[in-house]
């Protein structure tokens, strides 16, 4: 069956359970990152302005970032919940969370292309572009704007067929988006010489293609809870409660633009073009690293929210104990890989030997932290699962916001530009150390009847 039952979710082997929810989303979600980063392979191989193309696009990663960070507003926020009220018996909630949601994408990509088309150039120089890369990160932003609604609505909906036991229908929602985006790169990039804006007209109509998917599979009778027109509109309530637990994972995406225009800008003052294209290549092997780890807790997630909303603590301590154990030994293992082979990952980025030698240089240092900063991965994915809104809010800020931002502002004042390079493994060690801490503390009362009573 393609469909875990609720019976299933509340019954079934975790071992099993987990097995059969997190293949397709590790699946989905490691395709996903994967025709983004394929997009800049193929953007750093073009010959004469490879590099300088590169990092262009590379630039255009906060704008593209906050996009994607409001649409896990809404579907990192109201999946789980939509998940509890399942498990509460309550299907009419989860239909008014999921229409509440699809409202609030609506506003949000109207909001943002108008804003990103007015301020665009602008920001892309106060980003750190220069006059050789600004040209291309224009071009991209162009075209990626106008396919912002199904972006919204491609990253925002899926979690909700996830949350309701669909994870083969989530796999196939990124897969068959990736294979148009990956068959149509090439074409337009090469054939058509559209360079850049090729790459985001491929984008574009691969996310059109995952949306159309994704709403005529949540109106149809195959999903549990559907789309109805009558609740696709404001909502207090539901907004409020999806606010609650949304901010968490938005500051997460959100704060991760924040950290792109610090680290970019200071490359750029105390480095150059070279030194923020290498961070581009570094963001990509990150993105790549983490992505597997995004899918196996996405797919965990619904069983965690699923039993806790249905009082089965037993059940939720065997889900998260397995799911933080394998992304913390999945996570240091695929860093450690990378750090031992630096320069031939650089290589898969790009042609340029001086790209190649700085990239292969500062990715050990950049990449140290990863190496336990699975812990954090597994674990604020568990406070999001039983509506901690609050601890995972904090532990969001911290990396970021508290740790990461102002060591990456400070340090090169004192060490140049590798201070841009340190303050990366500085907060991912500082917050998955705290992230552990706080999780022996606060679980034992997380999981109590009173808890699950206060998610109204």
């Amino acid at each position: 069956m393609n469909r875990i039952s609720d019976e299933q979710l509340g019954n079934e082997k975790i071992g099993k359970l987990m097995l059969q929810m997190a293949i397709p989303s590790i699946v989905a979600q490691t395709v996903n990152i994967l025709y983004s980063i394929i997009d800049r392979i193929y953007i750093g191989h073009i010959e004469g302005i490879g590099t300088n193309a590169l990092t262009g696009v590379g630039l255009t990663l906060p704008i593209i970032t906050l996009v994607s960070a409001f649409s896990a507003f809404v579907g990192a926020g109201g999946a789980p919940l939509a998940a509890i009220f399942m498990g509460k018996g309550d299907k009419k909630r989860a239909e008014q969370i999921l229409g509440c949601g699809i409202f609030m994408l609506g506003m949000f990509s109207i909001a943002l292309m108008v804003f990103f088309y007015l301020f665009k150039v602008p920001l892309l120089y106060m980003f750190g572009a220069s006059d050789q890369t600004v040209g291309f990160a224009d071009r991209y932003l162009s075209f990626y704007l106008i396919g912002t609604l199904m972006v919204q609505l491609s990253l925002g909906l899926n979690p909700f067929i996830i949350s309701q036991g669909q994870a083969r229908v989530g796999m196939l929602t990124i897969l068959i988006g990736a294979a148009v985006n990956i068959v149509l790169d090439p074409v337009f990039i090469f054939v058509l010489h559209l360079d850049v804006q090729g790459a985001a007209i491929a984008t574009v109509i691969s996310q059109t293609v995952s949306a159309v998917w994704i709403c005529v599979f949540l109106a149809g009778k195959r999903s549990s809870i559907r789309i109805r027109r009558e609740y696709i509109r404001p909502d207090g309530k539901n907004g409020r409660i999806i606010f609650s637990l949304g901010v968490s994972p938005f500051i997460m995406r959100s704060t991760e633009s924040l950290i792109s225009i610090v680290m970019n800008r200071g490359l750029q003052d105390y480095g150059g073009d070279l030194y923020v294209g290498s961070l581009t290549i570094m963001q990509s092997l990150m993105q790549f690293i983490s992505a597997p780890i995004a899918g196996f807790t996405q797919g965990v997630q619904p069983i965690i929210s699923y039993n806790f909303g249905a009082g089965r603590f037993d059940r939720v301590k065997k889900a998260y104990r397995a799911m933080i154990g394998i992304v913390v030994g999945y996570g240091f293992a695929s860093t450690a890989v990378v750090m031992l082979f630096p320069t031939v990952f650089a290589g898969f980025f790009a042609k340029d030997a001086d790209l190649i030698a700085l990239t292969g240089r500062v990715i050990p240092v950049f990449l140290c932290g990863m190496l336990i900063f699975g812990l954090q991965q597994g674990i604020q994915p568990t406070f999001l699962a039983t509506g901690q809104a609050k601890i995972s809010l904090f532990l969001a800020m911290l990396r970021k916001v508290i740790l990461l931002v102002p060591l990456a502002l400070i340090l090169p004042h004192f060490i140049g530009v590798w201070g841009v390079y340190i303050a990366e493994p500085i907060s991912d060690i500082v917050s998955a150390v705290t992230a552990g801490i706080l999780f022996l503390v606060n679980i034992r009362k997380i999981l109590s009847k009173e808890s699950v009573d206060k998610i109204q």
